[in-house]
């Protein structure tokens, strides 16, 4: 059974910096792709960025790029996105997923298993 664990979800002053990670279990890392999404309050869960388990190629949207990192920890299989210069429109819940496409994956869709979710706050 596929397991993804998100935490490390907060608030956080704008500016302030997060790190969140993904704990997973039930699968093999180094045949995914995994994905980070975000979704706000009445908003569509939007991509965030991802990392190539076999290649650790990362992309990110640009709304993120220059300020979010993922990174990964193959011993543990542990994803994480560290977050730096937040800001308010950066709020939302944050989400882990796994994606078993090869393809450029950065739509809900492509990826089949999902975290539960972690809450982060940015206050202006």
């Amino acid at each position: 059974q596929v397991q993804l664990v998100e935490s490390g979800g907060g608030l956080v002053q704008a500016g302030g910096s997060l790190r969140l990670s993904c704990a997973a279990s039930g699968l093999t890392f180094s045949m995914y792709t995994s994905g980070w999404f975000r979704q706000a309050p009445g908003k569509e869960r939007e991509f965030v960025g991802f990392i190539r388990w076999s290649s650790g190629i990362t992309y990110y949207a640009d709304s993120v790029k220059g300020r979010f990192t993922i990174s990964r920890d193959n011993a543990n299989n542990t994803v994480y996105l560290q977050m730096n210069s937040l800001k308010p429109e950066d709020t939302a819940v944050y989400y882990c997923a796994e994606s078993r496409g090869s393809g450029w994956s950065t739509r809900v869709h492509e990826y089949d298993y999902w975290g539960q979710g972690t809450q982060v706050t940015v206050s202006s």
